[in-house]
């Protein structure tokens, strides 16, 4: 991971058309600007582990019914 230090105002550049930006700063967060192409996806962690975790939620799921479905059939 790389670590830069950054003031209000001050940003950085990611390839040749994304630029990171420091809007402003407080106590206990940090508020950033990101200027990028519409064709590249911008999401916060928390989102995208939410969402990998309900994919492979939803992969697992016809597995899960499928098995409760034979146990169903098994007690017949």
């Amino acid at each position: 991971m790389l670590v830069i230090t950054r003031k209000n105002n001050e940003g950085l550049r990611i390839g040749e058309n994304i630029t990171v930006t420091v809007v402003e700063t407080s106590k206990d967060r940090v508020k950033i600007g990101i200027d990028a192409p519409s064709n590249v996806r911008i999401i916060r962690n928390e989102l995208f582990d939410t969402e990998r975790f309900n994919i492979q939620a939803a992969v697992h799921k016809p597995a899960a019914d499928l098995l409760s479905l034979l146990r169903s059939q098994q007690e017949v």
